[in-house]
């Protein structure tokens, strides 16, 4: 295409022609006026194929359809007690409800080939349960607005911009209900182009995606903040030009956000934390229906921070701490009183340690997913603590750990629920650590041990018998 390269293929213009329902009644039989469909039955298994001569239909597409009829054909209820089932029938005869069942289960790439074969899928394949959940990803360099016609007739609301040379206001006009935009790692994204895209309320819009943009500043916080006020998830990792002003902007006008990614914004502090949670109610109210905040990297956080996201940000389910180098053990005492908290990154946070699994198990901390992995303060005395008081823990990682077989078998025989153990590059663990968690972790599903050099043959041989184990990481395992 000369206007824009678009990876979900285009389709060609669809004329005007009556409206279709997908029919889809659990629990309801298909009543065809004709044997359009071949149904399984318990007297003949026979279901609707392609013929390999089929004429006017493309290799290509009908190739993989056949046993996507076959498997639909599966799940629909059977004929009523009496019904005949014919031998066969050819794909052309399937109505067009049924042809967009068909076509939802392909991949993006396959609905636009099925739409070019003849103008009977055309129509089935534009119909908008066959696009239901599909992100365009657009190279957009001139002016497309059958492009954006196109998007809009077969009903796709979210949309992402793989590179941009012309205004950002062409698509957010093009897309009228737009849902959600990504705009990752767009570099040439200016608050100039912000600015002039958003020029009114867009209230269909809840997903934007601005990581990598690093021209963006809190100039650009504040037109979102004030035309994008139904925005659940806002991303802005790499945003590095982002500052505690932008926050209270975003505290200000973003009331029904859920999820906020801050990764590696490096002028974020303390303050602008207490901004997100409301604790400056004159200027702004707060983002208190936060439930997912990502804080990777921010350098210049401390425990006063946590302090204010256990103080306001009440619904909090998971937090994202990673290499936050300042964040200290006493800083996990104000996350051990939050109720509804079950997911902890403190991956490589250098000044957690054995003490802090402590605050965190004896101030009745619900977490199910905790990850301390090199921090090298953690040792087996820290899984005491876990073993003693985490007991909703799914997942646990400790990669680079200084752990052994002593610590390990301390949480083998109380987390008898969890499912993921990531322990690589521990290497002090042996077969004696393995032994103990096949011996008593019976639902793990997924364990690391990639660089545990210590580990032979008969310790893996206890772990894959694990009933449920599905994922076995070895790396850089020696055998011996």
């Amino acid at each position: 295409m000369e206007e824009s390269q678009l990876l979900m293929t285009e389709l060609p213009a669809l004329p005007s022609t009556r409206g279709t329902t997908l029919i889809h009644r659990p629990g309801h039989y298909y009543h065809l006026h004709q044997p359009h469909l071949a149904i399984s039955t318990p007297h003949s298994q026979t279901v609707a194929h392609v013929p390999a001569s089929a004429p006017h239909y493309s290799t290509g597409a009908t190739t993989n359809l056949s046993s996507y009829i076959q498997g639909i054909s599966r799940h629909l209820p059977p004929l009523p007690r009496g019904g005949t089932s014919p031998a066969s029938t050819h794909i052309s005869s399937l109505y067009p409800e049924i042809l967009a069942l068909i076509f939802s289960y392909l991949d993006v790439r396959d609905k636009g080939r099925a739409a070019q074969v003849c103008a009977a899928w055309r129509d089935a394949a534009y119909h908008r349960s066959v696009w239901r959940g599909v992100e365009a990803r657009l190279h957009l360099r001139k002016q497309a607005p059958a492009l954006f016609a196109s998007l809009v007739r077969r009903g796709v609301k979210r949309v992402q911009v793989l590179s941009l040379r012309r205004g950002l206001g062409d698509v957010i006009k093009g897309v009228p209900n737009l849902e959600a935009l990504n705009l990752s790692g767009c570099y040439n994204i200016t608050d100039s182009g912000l600015t002039n895209a958003l020029y009114q309320e867009f209230p269909s819009l809840t997903e934007l995606n601005l990581s990598l943009c690093k021209q963006v500043t809190d100039a650009s916080l504040g037109r979102i903040a004030q035309y994008l006020k139904n925005l659940e998830v806002l991303e802005l990792g790499g945003c590095c030009n982002i500052t505690n002003t932008g926050l209270l902007l975003i505290a200000w006008g973003l009331q029904k956000l859920k999820k906020l990614d801050l990764r590696s914004c490096w002028h974020i502090s303390d303050q602008g934390i207490a901004h997100l949670a409301g604790l400056n109610r004159e200027t702004a109210d707060g983002n208190l229906a936060l439930e997912h905040l990502g804080l990777q990297d921010c350098q210049r956080l401390s425990d006063e921070a946590l302090r204010h996201v256990s103080a306001g940000l009440s619904t909090l389910k998971s937090i994202n701490l990673s290499f936050c180098v300042s964040i200290t053990d006493s800083g996990l005492k104000h996350l051990a009183k939050m109720p509804s908290l079950r997911e902890l990154n403190l991956r490589s946070c250098d000044n957690i340690s054995d003490i802090g699994m402590a605050y965190l198990a004896e101030g009745g901390s619900r977490i199910a997913s905790l990850d301390v992995s090199f921090c090298d303060k953690i040792g087996d005395q820290a899984l005491v603590h876990v073993s003693q008081g985490l007991f909703n823990l799914k997942s646990l990682s400790l990669s680079a750990c200084q752990v052994s077989d002593e610590g390990i078998c301390k949480i083998a025989k109380t987390l008898h629920d969890l499912e993921t153990l990531n322990i690589g590059q521990c290497s002090r663990l042996t077969d004696k650590g393995l032994h103990t968690i096949a011996e008593s972790m019976k639902h793990l599903k997924c364990i690391d041990l990639y660089g545990c050099t210590r580990i032979t043959t008969s310790g893996l041989e206890r772990i894959m018998k694990l009933p449920q184990l599905s994922i076995l990481n070895l790396g850089l395992w020696h055998v011996r």
